[in-house]
């Protein structure tokens, strides 16, 4: 292995140098986007639940928030679920930016690998065949062990940069299409989380309006005047 390297030239380091990290990322990324740690699936019921009952409290949307990137974007809904429906899409657009931000962590790096490590092959076969010139204009064509090093400097570079640019470039695009099926999955979550809290608040109303209406039924003509007279000019006048 150590005799490949010296073969390679020193444009191998930067090549072991761009596998190592590439591979780091790769394990990262494959250990975060795991669904049970991004979608947990228990998670949306649970919010719809606390969402029906009315047990949405400041506690629970700290909880929430760092449980899980869905739990962030849900926690950023509910932390807005008093506001009117366009802010609360805002808000959870914003929060949808942070966490796919989060979730493309490490991803352009791993992209940028992908693309030099051929490229730095490139450069290592230019650099030996430039050694092999070297080594005729200095000795001749004579004996062919003048070129070995400087061919052996250019085909072992052009190999090292392809075995490293191939995986990293196949990674990215199965990550890449990941994170963006998360995402999905995200949004889809969000705007049920939405409506939910639209209907609960229809309701609330609904609810409200009732018991105000059978308040008014039950009341005097003196006291709905009384009522209907305090947005401003009384609507309704006794007859003395």
């Amino acid at each position: 292995m150590w005799e490949i390297v010296r073969a390679g030239g020193p444009l191998m380091w930067p090549i072991i140098f761009c596998s190592i990290v590439a591979a780091a990322i790769v394990l990262e990324r494959l250990w975060t986007l795991q669904d049970r740690r991004v979608l947990p699936r228990e998670l949306p019921q649970k919010v719809w639940q606390l969402i029906e009952t009315g047990q949405v409290t400041d506690k629970v949307i700290a909880a929430l928030e760092q449980h899980s990137p869905l739990g962030r974007l849900l926690a950023a809904g509910l932390a807005n679920r008093h506001r009117p429906h366009d802010i609360l899409m805002e808000r959870l657009e914003d929060a949808g930016r942070h966490v796919v931000h989060e979730l493309e962590r490490f991803l352009n790096t791993l992209g940028t690998i992908a693309g030099i490590s051929p490229l730095l092959g490139l450069l290592g076969t230019v650099t030996g065949i430039i050694r092999a010139f070297d080594a005729i204009q200095a000795a001749g064509m004579g004996s062919p062990r003048t070129l070995s090093g400087g061919i052996a400097e250019a085909l072992v570079c052009t190999v090292a940069g392809l075995c490293v640019a191939i995986p990293s470039l196949i990674a990215y695009r199965y990550l890449r299409g990941k994170v963006e099926g998360i995402v999905v999955e995200m949004e889809k979550h969000a705007v049920r989380m939405a409506d939910a809290l639209e209907a609960a608040a229809n309701a609330d109303l609904t609810g409200a309006g009732s018991e105000s209406s059978a308040g008014e039924s039950g009341a005097s003509p003196e006291g709905r005047a009384a009522r209907v007279s305090v947005a401003g000019r009384p609507l309704l006048r006794s007859s003395s």
